[in-house]
């Protein structure tokens, strides 16, 4: 079962809610507090055409509608909550503030009015979808497609335990074991493989969530494991030890469901994401119009240094691994790497003078925010490598392929704290500061990489 069907569902209902429930308020504002016969006039059916509209955009940027089969009812009400409040509030100073009341308490009426009245006309319909969609994933055979990595006692233990709850919500496909004698799952689930078929068992069922049920004595395989299913869009559940439990690091929302720790792959909240990618567009379509001017200066500085192109276009790997072609001012000579891919290092005779200037203030990057544009990358984000590095780096740090998850950037923390490598060593240096980046997440650290970038520029301290 796909989440499509739900997502129209509720997408429905809450356009519907949202026009009974601005028509309800406008009738008992008019009726109740204005004291006035009620009337369709201009004001409510531009307010039919703008206000559903309005609240569709609150709950897409909560998120609403992301994973709705995991949307079960208390995250619903608070989802609900949330949007009603904010949402009640930016159409009382945006609307209703302007309209002339007999006292300042009709403008809290209208207020909680509107509040009250929201909430109630959205929340039942669908609390009610919720419940349906709650029973269909409990059917047998539908619920989130589900396997075990492990095949000891514990694997054991943890199934009779998910079983034992009578709201469980997980189909188990089967079960890939570590090793070749721990097989203790085979009277209840179907023996899928060994951990060194997971790549295949992984391309031939489309799983929903993977549940590591491993000894301890087995966990220097933990982040091989997690490296070949961890893709972004599974979920992750693992069996947490005493010093994790002792640390607070467990998060618990089933009080029926077994002590299993989820791993989040992605810190981020939906909401961070919609407004970062908002961000990204806004402030690229502002920089690209603000450095015009520059770009020409920048142009004719390059064609006068040296002979070539003035912009340099080069194959980078993205998200999910797909190449994308990246832009930047030429800052070498031509055919610079005649002899195959070559890093540059600090005093390269390959880069021209101009070439020095740019590096040093980051200005060759600056072409860059028209992949910002076209949805290759990010302003802030870990810097893109070419398959030819990664190739090497992954032989070495397997935990590379992590840093393709998300849209890479123009700026990051690595290239921040560490500048541009010279060699593969470098690489891995500043592919720390990149993995932490990618673990914590958030427009804040954001804002900041990219104020510390801009001091970066202003003082040409560029490494």
């Amino acid at each position: 079962m796909k989440n499509s069907p739900w997502i129209y569902l509720f997408l429905i209902s809450d356009y519907l809610s949202s026009v009974i429930s601005w028509s309800a308020f406008f009738y008992l504002r008019k009726t109740w507090i204005e004291k006035q016969d009620f009337y369709p006039d201009d004001k409510f059916w531009l307010g039919i055409m703008i206000i559903p509209v309005f609240w569709m955009c609150i709950y897409f940027i909560q998120g609403t509608y992301f994973e709705m089969r995991r949307m079960f009812r208390l995250k619903l009400l608070n989802l609900t909550l949330s949007a009603s409040i904010l949402g009640s509030l930016i159409i009382f100073f945006a609307i209703i503030l302007d309209d002339q009341v007999r006292g300042y308490e009709g403008y809290y009426f209208n207020l909680l009015i509107l509040f009250f009245v929201h909430f109630i006309f959205t929340c039942s319909p669908r609390l009610l979808i919720n419940t349906l969609l709650i029973h269909s994933i409990r059917v047998k055979g539908k619920g989130f497609k589900t396997i075990i990595i492990g095949g000891t006692v514990k694997a054991v233990e943890i199934l009779e335990e998910i079983n034992k709850n009578p709201k469980k919500v997980n189909t188990f496909i089967g079960y890939v074991n570590m090793n070749g004698h721990d097989r203790k799952l085979d009277d209840v689930l179907p023996y899928l493989g060994h951990f060194e078929d997971l790549d295949s068992i992984i391309a031939n069922y489309d799983v929903d969530e993977y549940i590591i049920a491993i000894e301890s004595s087995e966990h220097n395989k933990l982040m091989q494991i997690l490296l070949k299913i961890d893709n972004g869009k599974v979920r992750i559940k693992s069996l947490p030890d005493t010093y994790v439990i002792l640390s607070g690091k467990v998060k618990m929302t089933n009080i029926y469901g077994a002590l299993l720790l989820e791993v989040i792959s992605d810190v981020m909240p939906f909401w961070q994401k919609v407004l970062k990618r908002i961000m990204d567009f806004t402030l690229s379509v502002l920089a690209v119009l603000i450095l015009t001017p520059f770009y020409i200066f920048s142009a004719m500085a390059i064609k006068y240094s040296s002979p070539g192109p003035v912009f340099f276009l080069q194959n980078r790997v993205g998200k999910d691994g797909k190449e994308f072609k990246i832009f930047k001012f030429r800052t070498m000579v031509l055919n610079a790497e005649k002899n195959g891919p070559q890093l540059s290092s600090k005093d390269d005779p390959r880069i021209t003078k101009v070439g020095k200037f740019m590096r040093k203030t980051r200005l060759d990057e600056f072409p860059q925010f028209f992949n910002v544009l076209l949805g290759h990358m990010s302003i802030v984000g870990p810097r893109p490598e070419r398959q030819f590095y990664i190739d090497q780096i992954a032989k070495i740090e397997p935990q590379y392929s992590q840093l393709t998850k998300v849209r890479p950037g123009i700026t990051s923390w690595g290239q921040v704290k560490f500048g541009y490598a010279e060699n593969v060593e470098q690489m891995l240096q500043r592919m720390k500061y990149d993995l932490l980046y990618l673990k914590n997440r958030s427009l804040s650290l954001d804002i900041k990489i990219m104020f510390y970038t801009l001091i970066i520029v202003l003082k040409a301290e560029g490494k």
